[in-house]
């Protein structure tokens, strides 16, 4: 029998569903936004208490509503629902980390096109209006999907040092995506952003996105997030590099401040870029060269007031 609050849940977070012939349920696909509904769910658990699913469309699939919302990288009261509906303490599936990233089969270069359709298009338009440039289009080797679970996405590959692919980010060209951003999953910890553009012998600057660093047009490392993994530890505090510039939101204060704590204990000169609000990519070249430039050495001191402050 299907549990009518497990459907409510699965509805607040995917859209409505309606019963199919076999009688699971089947919904607009989140991942490969499908035009017709394609992402079948058994809401009637089998013998191993297992509720699977499958899209027809792109072949996402799993086992659990668990790994379904793991995927889709819901927030933890979702869970915390899940396990009361269940009446049982529901762990998430392990996901397993893949070292060896391949870039999704229907990617397709955006530069070297001589006759673009509707989608690519569109794809240019976007870029175009976060100040990419074709030539940033070829550095950075951005393609495009149009079908697929990265469909409608922008997709911006990583390449470690000696030219191999250790990871992409995807982001959405569409005006109201589901979601914006999508990555394969990967141990972050075993990469640098765009490691095979970086000078190490000059001044590098830490941001946190691939549009970010794509916008500063200058040795800037994304950090896909908010820390940096460990291999960036390793490599930026452990070589010649003597100038480091920090530019994280201003919504990361905290993760600044640890950042910042780790580099200045290595000696290293640091430079903590005052973004006020706007991301490097909001703001374009020329205003964050000119808060780069007004910038001052960060200090101990100036650490230590900063924690004070937030405490």
């Amino acid at each position: 029998m299907v549990n009518g609050i497990l459907l409510g849940l699965l509805q607040s977070v995917i859209g409505k569903g309606n019963v199919t012939s076999r009688g699971n349920y089947a919904f607009y696909c989140p991942f490969c936004k499908h035009r017709k509904p394609k992402l079948e769910i058994n809401l009637v658990p089998t013998t191993k208490n297992e509720n699977p699913w499958h899209c027809w469309a792109c072949d996402a699939k799993g086992k659990t509503i668990s790994t379904l919302f793991k995927g889709l990288k819901v927030e933890g009261s979702r869970y915390t629902e899940l396990n009361s509906i269940l009446g049982t303490t529901y762990k998430t599936d392990r996901i397993e980390l893949d070292n060896n990233i391949e870039l999704p089969k229907e990617y397709l270069p955006l530069f070297g096109i001589t006759n673009p359709t509707l989608t690519v298009r569109r794809a240019l338009s976007y870029l175009k209006q976060r100040g990419i440039t074709p030539i940033d289009i070829l550095k950075y080797q951005m393609g495009y999907c149009e079908t697929g679970k990265y469909a409608n996405k922008i997709i911006i590959p990583n390449y470690n040092s000696e030219g191999k692919l250790d990871y992409f980010i995807a982001r959405s060209f569409e005006a109201d995506p589901f979601r914006k951003y999508d990555a394969p999953s990967a141990d972050k910890n075993n990469i640098i952003g765009f490691e095979n553009l970086i000078n190490w012998d000059l001044p590098v600057i830490l941001c946190e996105g691939a549009f970010d660093a794509i916008a500063i047009k200058r040795n800037a490392i994304p950090l896909y997030g908010k820390t940096m993994s460990k291999k960036l530890t390793k490599r930026l505090l452990n070589n010649d590099v003597k100038n480091i510039y920090l530019a994280l939101d201003s919504d990361a204060l905290k993760s600044t401040l640890k950042i910042a704590g780790d580099i200045l204990h290595s000696g290293k000169v640091l430079h903590v870029i005052q973004l006020d609000g706007k991301d490097p990519s909001d703001m374009g070249f020329e205003n964050f060269t000119e808060l780069v430039q007004r910038s001052q050495e960060f200090t101990f001191s100036d650490l230590f007031s900063l924690k004070l402050a937030i405490n």
